[in-house]
């Protein structure tokens, strides 16, 4: 597993239903105008993915320093000129975005090492990104099952010759930006793992069954342009 970010241990990972044919509208309009000016309140934005089991949902993460920092970089954002200006065309893709996952790294080794990574400039072309794959299970409440679960998948990971990137666990403090629901009735964990493209994922994706339990949510992520997480 890579090693966590420590500047950034509090994660959302954000799900979002669009009206049909709308994603690359929202792409190109989050990718021009919303990344950096949410880095300078005060968060980090670790990706952006189209999901390829649906065309119609848009998916991102952020990170924040801590629960008090986020409701003051939320703030900032979500008060700022840049949301006043491109709210309504933002908002005009969207049918749902409230599927909010809030999540805490598992270990303290177990967040995005992105520290150091670069984002290209609005408008280029990137290289050829991977295939991001999130886990997500709904599990009790409970550290010994969620360990032995990330050991189980990082070892399977490592099997299939795939890339960890970060492990996840709910964190249950209070929402402190309240403007902004969350899942906050659910404890799960998050596995994000990168592979070589779709058919490394479908040759091995059957492996999970032998330790992982139901229910399981697979997204299949396709990282945006702008994506520090390829």
């Amino acid at each position: 597993m890579t090693r966590a970010s420590p500047a950034w241990p509090v994660v959302e990972l954000r799900q979002y239903t669009l009206h049909p044919g709308r994603r690359d509208a929202l792409v190109e309009l989050f990718e021009r105008e919303f990344i950096e000016p949410q880095e300078a309140c005060g968060m980090r934005l670790f990706g952006q993915f189209r999901d390829l089991d649906d065309p119609d949902r848009f998916v991102w993460l952020r990170g924040f320093a801590d629960m008090e920092r986020r409701a003051a970089a939320l703030g900032a954002f979500y008060g700022g000129p840049v949301w006043k200006a491109h709210r309504d065309a933002a908002n005009a893709t969207m049918v749902d975005s409230d599927d909010v996952l809030l999540l805490r790294p598992l270990r303290t080794d177990g967040g995005f090492a992105l520290d150091d990574a670069l984002r290209g400039p609005i408008g280029t072309t990137p290289a050829r990104a991977r295939l991001v794959v999130a886990l997500v299970w709904a599990m009790p409440r409970d550290a010994e099952p969620a360990g032995r679960l990330e050991r189980d998948v990082a070892a399977w990971v490592a099997r299939i010759e795939a890339a960890p990137l970060a492990a996840f666990v709910s964190e249950h403090a209070a929402n402190t930006f309240p403007a902004l629901p969350v899942r906050e009735s659910e404890h799960v964990v998050v596995y994000f793992a990168a592979f070589d493209d779709d058919a490394h994922w479908l040759r091995h994706r059957d492996g999970l069954a032998a330790f992982a339990p139901e229910p399981l949510q697979v997204l299949r992520l396709a990282p945006t342009a702008r994506s520090l997480v390829r």
